[in-house]
């Protein structure tokens, strides 16, 4: 008994330095999407423990208010829109885009099955997450796309989640919804109906980013380059083992559909994650477009003034990128 003691206490000192040595990392994200499976993955597979990493994941289910927090620097990496840190960086807050998990816009508008044409949505209600985010965006670039005048021709509402968007549909209390995969497959199921498909518009868009405060940047540069490491690794992650990253996706969406799962994965993995994550000047470039036209100070801008590629940099000089797509 006596020799088991001992050989626990030993080896629980043996763990002890690593897990005392890991470097704390705060990471919030901003929707229930298919577009995080990476994070989700990297946590699930121990890929930030693996850089020396003790992670902190965190649901901020709006690209404004993650922002905000991020600006505030609750949060050392925010996965969010890019249109929300820009827009936070005209204002004057110091934050960067460090990298972008997806760069165009995956979102669709679904609707209850009584209405048959785009038409239709005149005078009805549409939600979305919350003003300024990714969701809203969509509605307006996808409503004025068919000639109709957002907030005029329809309403939009603030519903705070995209799990309160799938509830309001249900519910009755909104005749549409702006949603991504998997929710919006898992609507289909329930018969829903996609009314408009944003992702077919091709429109590029940064969503979602990877975004950090000035302060974090510059006071942890070892941290950063650590989890571009771990998140890399993740994306690798998901792409080789299905199983696994059906399972994070499953854990995270609390959707326990698999083939509404599969469908969401063969879109992110197959078609649309980055390997990396890299930045798209012209999706950049769309985001601003977008806030010039409620924010003056954007019509000035250059994409490139809101983006800090070192990270990205590091990654690549690394060799890990090399060493896993080989």
């Amino acid at each position: 008994m006596k020799r088991m003691i001992l050989t626990a206490v030993f080896l629980v000192l043996l763990a002890a330095p690593f897990a005392w040595g890991a470097d704390r990392i705060r990471i919030g994200y901003s929707s229930i999407s298919g577009g995080y499976v990476g994070l989700w993955v990297a946590r699930d597979a121990g890929l930030f423990a693996r850089e020396g990493l003790d992670e902190q994941m965190i649901l901020i289910p709006s690209g404004s208010q993650l922002a905000q927090v991020a600006v505030a620097g609750e949060v050392d990496i925010a996965s969010l829109n890019g249109s929300s840190a820009m827009a936070a960086a005209l204002q004057g807050a110091d934050i960067k885009l460090i990298g972008s998990q997806v760069n165009k816009m995956i979102f669709s508008v679904h609707v209850r099955p009584g209405i048959k044409s785009i038409e239709e949505l005149k005078g009805k209600k549409i939600g979305v997450t919350r003003f300024g985010s990714s969701t809203d965006i969509s509605a307006r670039y996808a409503l004025r796309k068919h000639n109709l005048q957002p907030e005029k021709d329809v309403a939009i509402l603030q519903m705070g989640a995209m799990t309160s968007i799938a509830a309001g549909l249900k519910g009755g209390s909104i005749d549409g919804g702006v949603v991504s995969p998997p929710t919006n497959f898992a609507l289909e199921k329930l018969g829903f109906k996609e009314l408009i498909s944003v992702t077919d518009l091709d429109i590029p868009f940064p969503s979602p980013s990877l975004a950090a405060q000035g302060g974090v940047i510059r006071s942890k540069p070892g941290v950063i380059d650590r989890f571009m490491r771990a998140y890399a690794r993740g994306i690798h992650r998901a792409r080789t083992d299905k199983e696994l990253a059906l399972k994070s996706m499953a854990r995270y969406t609390k959707i326990e559909d698999l083939f509404v799962l599969q469908r969401a994965y063969d879109l992110f993995v197959g078609k649309v994650l980055e390997k990396a994550p890299y930045i798209e000047i012209a999706a950049m470039r769309t985001a601003l477009d977008d806030l010039a036209r409620t924010t003056p100070a954007a019509k000035n801008a250059k994409a490139e003034q809101f983006i800090d590629l070192r990270f990205l940099d590091n990654l690549e000089k690394s060799g890990l990128l090399k060493e896993l797509y080989r």
